[in-house]
């Protein structure tokens, strides 16, 4: 089985941080979103992983070569952001052979039994109940199976919304199908939508079922971001104490950071070399290489650099910035 991930995203509505890094690399819960899906995709032992990459893709692929030596990666470049469906035609050449495929999106995290789904006998959409589905691909199901599927509907079908893990038994049909529709220029909200190339296969005769899945974290937004971290955080084991501070769990603390004479949690996540003296912080991520001191900070997030100073009760800060309050 080969695995694909697309991850060419800008991530506009995480800005600042995006300026610097791409979406798959913001911190959350310990570590980068992409080493949260790697990480599962490697345990089921991959032959090969597709790594689409775009903005800033240099830095995706001196992440993953520097973090995950020696793992068969193929990175793929998407010059042009044409949609998911686009982004996944690219991969043929190291994709389209006769294995079956696991493809999961690069900036949403998903905690399911993937055993379950790739020892699957057909074809398999990873699908969650929602409020509004029309935010999203959704599925129509009859007798068990996918019938059809509409992106972002005005009118669903269901509130079974597509969660952007897909596991594909016919690589062949897929390929043939994303080609057809590039090349029959068949767009929807002006994107080539992987979800009208898995049509094309259901019309004809690809047997799809969906797979309900457990826990589906958004990362696409500032407040989702420290909601990920929250519910992320449960499943991480208690931190070693830090001699005059004191942490309150859940909190993940790289353990080359340095706590001072400080109070950290819950739900706090902090990245490697950072460090933070005579503050409170709580509800929060910090990136690699951070220093807060004299601060209060609730609902922030800090990016990898970033020195903060002062009184505050919730920031949003890029990597490398200052900040200070005398």
């Amino acid at each position: 089985m080969k695995a694909i991930i697309p991850a060419a995203g800008i991530g506009t509505r995480l800005r600042p941080h995006t300026y610097s890094v791409p979406k798959a690399l913001l911190f959350v819960a310990g570590k980068p979103i992409l080493a949260h899906i790697l990480d599962d995709v490697l345990a089921l032992g991959v032959s090969g992983i597709a790594l689409i990459v775009g903005y800033k893709g240099d830095l995706l692929e001196t992440y993953v070569r520097d973090t995950y030596p020696g793992i068969p990666v193929d990175f793929i470049y998407q010059e042009q952001r044409l949609g998911i469906g686009h982004a996944v035609s690219l991969t043929g050449d190291v994709a389209g052979g006769a294995e079956p495929l696991l493809i999961i999106l690069g900036d949403t995290i998903i905690k399911t039994d993937l055993g379950r789904v790739v020892g699957s006998r057909t074809n398999i959409l990873g699908v969650k109940e929602v409020e509004d589905p029309r935010r999203f691909g959704v599925c129509e199901l009859r007798g068990g199976r996918i019938v059809r599927l509409v992106e972002k509907p005005d009118i669903p079908p269901s509130n079974l919304a597509l969660v952007g893990l897909y596991y594909i038994l016919e690589p062949a049909l897929l390929f043939e199908c994303l080609r057809e529709e590039i090349e029959r220029d068949i767009k929807t909200r002006g994107e080539y939508q992987i979800t009208d190339a898995l049509q094309m296969m259901i019309d004809r005769g690809s047997e799809f079922r969906p797979h309900i899945i457990e826990q589906w974290f958004d990362c696409g937004k500032p407040d989702a971001l420290l909601q990920t971290n929250r519910h992320l955080l449960e499943s991480v084991a208690r931190a070693p104490e830090r001699e005059g501070s004191i942490l309150i769990p859940p909190v993940s603390i790289d353990p080359s950071a340095d706590i001072i004479g400080s109070i950290v949690g819950p739900y706090v996540s902090i990245g490697a070399g950072s460090a933070v003296r005579n503050s409170i912080i709580r509800d929060s991520v910090l990136g690699e290489q951070v220093s807060v001191e004299h601060s209060l900070l609730e609902r922030s997030l800090i990016g990898s650099r970033a020195v903060v100073k002062g009184h505050f009760t919730a920031l949003n800060v890029g990597d490398s910035s200052e900040i200070y309050i005398d």
